[in-house]
Parts: structure tokens; C-alpha cells; sequence
């Protein structure tokens, strides 16, 4: 399964451009520091900084255009910062904040899937209030019409942050359902590798916030939903290829800043 050989170049392509896109926008951080460049070296202190750069970009430099190539074979519509709306009603804020508190405070378990219809009932209940356009990492409606929504975190996300992000994933469907009252829409996080591998993934399950089976899609379950089964593996394999390919540019591109002052 997962994608043919065409496919695979084309994704290879995706992440070689995506890195060099990368080369030509990065400037290294000018910080003195004496005692790092003369242990370590510049070159090894400018691939340290880059790497760190690449972390916090990964997933609109990367993972976005990356889970696109993926999705635009499975899904009728495959879109990166996708618009969703600059509305949602007041009814649906007070409900999502009603939510909130139920299981900030224990009273309910999250269901995300009753969560949903909780709000379509509100989603057009008093005035619409104006909040910024939010954009999703990743918008894909299937042939059936269902909408999925996906925002792209990083591995080890800040646990402390758990409930801005459920806020975040409640509000999406408010504002898509307040246009869209009867549409079928969904909304996830996504945690493109799973760092505690070969132990699960289990980051919030004992937060009591995120709805596990309905919200979350970590690793193989996240790029074979893209893709189709198969695509995680094979998508390592393209990861694997580039690196191979653009190695020389790499090394090439760091050992300028060796003898820099």
C-alpha cells in the first residue's frame, strides 16, 4: 500500500525543495559566543542553530506541503492554511466554554462526537461576534463531503497549553458550522512522529481534556489517514532519500561558516 514510486519522487521532491527553501531564508544567529565556537566550531554551531530553526518551522515548511502532496490523491479538496471564517455565534462560544468547564472540572469525559452536535444546536444562537480568520494547518473534505480539520503540533507540545488547544479544535467547528449548520465536520490535532516510540503516545490521556480515539492522530495513524495505509513507513523512506541526496549541500552549505570570524 501507501504510494507508487511517482508518487514517492514527488513527495522526495516536496522535502528537497522544502529544505532548500529553508538554505536560502535562514540567517544564523549572530551571538558572540567564544567559548562554544572554540570547542564546538562555527560550522557545528550554525547546524545546531539551523536545526533548531527547522523545529520550530517544521510544520509549515515541512509537515503542511508534505501532508498536502499526501492527501490530494485521497481527498477531493486538500488545502494548507485554509480560511475557515472570521465569525462564530455567541451561543456556540458560551457552549464551548460550558464544555470547557465540564471537563476542567471532571464532571464529564471528553466526546468529541457529542461535543460537536452540542454546538450545531447553538451554532447559530444570538449575534455573531467578529475573532481574527483563523486558518487550519491542514483542511481536507472527502468525496462524501465530510470536512476534517487538523492542526500540526510538535511532538512534545506544552501540556500546559492542553486546554487552549481543545478550545482551539471547539471553536473551529463553531465557526465552520455557524456557516455550515448541517455540514459534517471534524476537527484534530496532529503529532506527526510519536517520540515515546515503541510505548503509545500518551501525552494528554490523563489531562481528561482531548477526546483520544476522535482528536488526536499521532504518527502512523496521522499520515495514513493523508495517504492511505502504508504512507507513514514509505514517507520515512522519502525522508531517508532526501536526506541521502542533499547530504553534499548540506555539508557544503555549513562548511562556510568553518572560518568565519
Amino acid at each position: 500500500m501507501g504510494f507508487s514510486r511517482i508518487e514517492q519522487k514527488k513527495i522526495e521532491e516536496v522535502i528537497e525543495n522544502s529544505l532548500r527553501n529553508k538554505f536560502k531564508s535562514y540567517n544564523p544567529e549572530t551571538k558572540h559566543m567564544p567559548f562554544h565556537h572554540r570547542l564546538l566550531g562555527k560550522d557545528r554551531m550554525a547546524l545546531f542553530s539551523f536545526i533548531h530553526s527547522l523545529n520550530t518551522t517544521f510544520g509549515t515548511s515541512i509537515f503542511e506541503p508534505v501532508g498536502i502532496t499526501l492527501a490530494s490523491k485521497n481527498f477531493r479538496v486538500a488545502e494548507r492554511q485554509y480560511i475557515i471564517g472570521d465569525k462564530i455565534s455567541e451561543g456556540a462560544q458560551l457552549e464551548i466554554q460550558s464544555i470547557i468547564d465540564e471537563l476542567s472540572t471532571g464532571l464529564k469525559n471528553p466526546n468529541k462526537p457529542n461535543e460537536i452536535e452540542r454546538i450545531r444546536k447553538v451554532c447559530r444562537s444570538g449575534s455573531f461576534r467578529n475573532v481574527k480568520p483563523v486558518r487550519i494547518d491542514i483542511y481536507l473534505e472527502d468525496y462524501s463531503g465530510e470536512v476534517h480539520l487538523f492542526d500540526i503540533k510538535t511532538a512534545k507540545p506544552n501540556i500546559s497549553n492542553f486546554k487552549d488547544f481543545k478550545r482551539t479544535l471547539l471553536e473551529w467547528i463553531g465557526i465552520y458550522l455557524g456557516r455550515n449548520p448541517g455540514a459534517q465536520v471534524k476537527s484534530y490535532l496532529a503529532i506527526p512522529y510519536n517520540p515515546y516510540e515503541p510505548k503509545p503516545y500518551e501525552r494528554w490521556t490523563i489531562k481528561g481534556m482531548l477526546d483520544i480515539k476522535n482528536e488526536l492522530k499521532v504518527a502512523e495513524e496521522f499520515w495514513d489517514f493523508l495517504g492511505g495505509e502504508g504512507s507513514y513507513v514509505k514517507l520515512l523512506e522519502c525522508f531517508e532519500n532526501a536526506g541521502i541526496k542533499l547530504r553534499s549541500e548540506i555539508d557544503d552549505y555549513f562548511s562556510r561558516f568553518r572560518n568565519r570570524n
